[in-house]
């Protein structure tokens, strides 16, 4: 691409997980950054960056941006080479009250007001879209008819509705608009990233992803009595970070890019690792539950007998071989992700608590 050092790169949402994390990369690697947050107010979501604003002075810039705003990226984006778009809300199932308002209006809309802003901005020359494993499948399920019953980019979510998995709709149909924007001209490329459950160390203490949620509840007991059979598809946050960079720098990256580890990992293998390191996290629980209590009792803690069918105990394997020969990906042990994952929640909450962040009950410490 030619643009470190010389444009500057706008990432979307650069107070959140991924968002913070790129944002660091970027100047760690000489890119001047221009990076949206909903509102420069929040300290405490901030903060991080302000941190930034002085470690690399000169060289960041925040701005305000609505993801329903139009134009509202504009300025943001006046002079750049290159768009990281990463800001999409990503909530759990749980936390999801309006599917159309939470999900798919920001991811679609927001998605519609950038590519707008990207075809006003004539030095844009590539724009890297942050989308999801889940804009191409809906349900796990659906990976069995597959070839071979393996994931891979080639395949577009035709499952998920605004009831269904409104996140994964959301992103299925962000993405989409997205491919036909740019195939409608030819000045700017566009590259997908397509992670898994995004986990890893946290920059901001603030983030409401829906990665951070859902570990929040394995760590805080939610599964003490034992860990179901429902396993993910897991990221690091870092190699998020550095395939958007790879999409962004490398003239031959095209298409979409599955950033995830090749294995699936369930709560149980979660727990198993954590507890290796710090075998008095009393909270984490030491068995997999057998399928038929999941089955009975699912229902009450707000997942449908469909869900269930859909996804426990279901495994697949993750063909990631085109981020690794295209975009040179390096995948870390997920025990080393999810132990730094780990060892973020228990510093965060110490320092939230007013208490020590050494973590106690550490092996060998």
């Amino acid at each position: 691409m030619g643009v470190r050092g010389r444009t500057a790169a706008l990432v979307t949402g650069g107070s959140g997980f991924v968002g913070s994390h790129l944002v660091r990369r970027l100047l760690e690697r000489g890119y001047r950054v221009h990076t949206t947050v909903r509102g420069t107010a929040d300290a405490a979501k901030v903060r991080p960056l302000r941190e930034m604003q002085e470690a690399f002075p000169g060289r960041l810039a925040l701005f305000e941006a609505d993801l329903l705003a139009e134009g509202s990226f504009d300025a943001a984006m006046s002079g750049c080479g290159v768009v990281f778009h990463v800001a999409s809300p990503f909530l759990m199932p749980e936390r999801i009250k309006d599917g159309r308002r939470d999900m798919v209006d920001p991811a679609l809309l927001g998605t519609r007001n950038v590519l707008a802003g990207v075809e006003r901005t004539p030095t844009v020359e590539k724009l890297v879209l942050t989308s999801t494993v889940g804009a191409i499948f809906g349900d796990y399920i659906d990976v069995r008819s597959m070839d071979g019953g393996v994931l891979s980019e080639k395949y577009f979510n035709t499952t998920s509705t605004v009831e269904n998995n409104p996140y994964h709709y959301a992103k299925t149909l962000a993405e989409r608009a997205a491919w036909t924007a740019e195939a409608a001209q030819d000045r700017w490329r566009l590259v997908s990233v397509n992670p898994g459950l995004i986990l890893g160390p946290s920059l901001t203490p603030a983030s409401e992803s829906g990665s951070l949620f859902l570990l929040d509840e394995l760590f805080k007991g939610y599964f003490f009595y034992g860990a179901p059979d429902f396993s993910f598809t897991t990221a690091d946050v870092r190699e998020v970070a550095d395939a958007h960079i790879a999409a962004a720098e490398r003239s031959g990256a095209k298409g979409r890019y599955i950033v995830a580890a090749e294995t699936m990992t369930s709560f149980h293998d979660m727990a198993r690792v954590i507890r290796g390191r710090y075998p008095r996290a009393l909270r984490l629980p030491r068995t997999a539950l057998p399928h038929w209590p999941v089955r009975i009792l699912g229902p009450a803690f707000g997942l449908t007998q469909d869900y269930i069918r859909k996804h426990l105990g279901i495994r697949f394997r993750v063909d990631n071989s085109r981020s690794v020969r295209e975009l040179g990906i390096t995948y870390r042990p997920v025990e080393e992700t999810l132990l730094d994952h780990y060892e973020t929640w228990r510093n965060r909450r110490g320092t939230a608590a007013g208490k020590p962040t050494r973590a106690d009950g550490a092996a060998g410490s």
